[in-house]
């Protein structure tokens, strides 16, 4: 198949990328490396050096025999949108080109409008170019777990079955997000329903969970490491975690610790856009897929890390320390996630294993870690509409 991928040069984006020149597949990309550019933008950078796009690309044609076409573009540009798909002309789009911080989306009023701008502009110019060019491909949008919230009932997949009044209907189940970056992935679902509806695109919504993991079995040489983000801004509670093990500082556990999420290792997550990718819904259909494995609280996290930098002869310790977001941090949370499994999705990591290889990983590059140490403590509040970037 001809894959495109929006946002190639991403944590997730590049590794697809490889996993499916891996797996035979055609694969061009284009990104605006603005993700490059707002990590900067707080003090930080990826943990792994990496290449830039265009020596990623060369590296990958002389290891695999294959070439990745890679276009810097900017996807918040409808002409750039439209002539992209008019060159590649892919039986499927991957879009992964989007805005994904949640506290960058809350340090203040211009990164708030900045996030959802960028993110639902993306998306309309995706649907509407498809539309315009190429209405048969498949596309594939990638949401959030977060966007449900923590409802205290069970969360299908996308769509529940409810009756009120005595009278039944199948309805989206109601979005409760937790930041203006992912309420901007909640008006995102809901355009993809109103394209399909209207144009009968066919989509498939991936509900992701946090992803953890430094890299895949294609990851096979240096040069084609993927970022791995660890500031507060950026990286993921399990990816603060691990770096502050590295370092010597206490993990901060944001409150009580039990916010509850779903996780899934980078090889699986890629492994599952792929199925998506290989397994189209039916013509005219959108549907929702939960992407994750299992879920995790944030102090079951920390003492999972503790346990594993214990072994590799790291000193880490805990800390609780005021939780600059506005959640409950005790939570019940159970998501449905059987969509992928019927369609030949299986586990292939456990967290245990691969917080061994992000250790080693981390550990490698520790001075990397070291220069941007100041960046991990948490620093965006969400009750302050006017953080500052220090």
């Amino acid at each position: 198949m001809k894959v495109a991928i929006g946002g190639i040069d991403g944590y997730i984006g590049w590794a697809l990328a490889i996993h499916l020149v891996r797996k035979g597949h055609t694969v061009s990309g284009i990104d605006s490396l603005i993700t490059r550019k707002r990590v900067e933008e707080v003090g930080s950078w990826s943990a792994t050096p990496i290449l830039e796009p265009k020596a990623r690309v060369m590296a990958a044609e002389e290891i695999f025999g294959s070439r990745i076409e890679y276009v810097e573009g900017d996807l918040t540009d409808y002409d750039t949108v439209e002539s992209f798909l008019e060159a590649t002309k892919p039986d499927a789009f991957v879009h992964l080109a989007e805005q994904r911080s949640a506290p960058y989306s809350m340090i203040d009023v211009r990164h708030a409008v900045e996030t959802q701008v960028t993110n639902i502009t993306s998306s309309l110019n995706l649907v509407y170019a498809i539309r315009a060019r190429c209405p048969g491909i498949h596309l594939v949008k990638m949401g959030t777990m977060g966007e449900y919230g923590t409802p205290a009932i069970d969360i299908p997949e996308g769509f529940f079955e409810i009756e009120y009044h005595g009278r039944r209907d199948r309805l989206p189940f109601p979005r409760m997000a937790g930041s203006w970056y992912h309420w901007s992935k909640v008006h995102d679902s809901g355009n993809m329903m109103f394209a399909n509806k209207i144009w009968g695109l066919q989509i498939t919504d991936v509900m992701q969970g946090v992803v953890y993991g430094t890299r895949t079995p294609d990851i096979t040489d240096e040069r084609l490491l993927t970022r791995f983000d660890f500031d507060e801004t950026w990286g993921t509670a399990l990816n603060r975690f691990c770096a502050q093990s590295v370092l010597g500082i206490p993990m901060t556990v944001y409150g009580k610790g039990g916010q509850t999420r779903g996780y899934i290792s980078l090889a699986d997550s890629v492994q599952c856009l792929r199925i998506a990718i290989e397994n189209p819904p039916k013509k005219g259909e959108y549907r929702v897929l939960n992407q994750f494995d299992e879920s995790y609280s944030v102090r079951t996290l920390a003492r999972l890390v503790f346990d594993v930098a214990k072994i590799k002869g790291l000193e880490p310790s805990i800390a609780n320390v005021s939780n600059p977001r506005v959640e409950e941090e005790e939570h019940y949370y159970n998501p449905a996630h059987e969509s992928l499994t019927k369609l030949g999705y299986r586990k292939t990591r456990t967290l245990e294993a691969e917080l061994g290889t992000i250790m080693d990983d981390l550990k490698r590059y520790r001075q990397r870690l070291q220069a941007k140490r100041e960046v991990i403590l948490p620093r965006t509040d969400w009750r302050e509409p006017e953080n500052l970037l220090r």
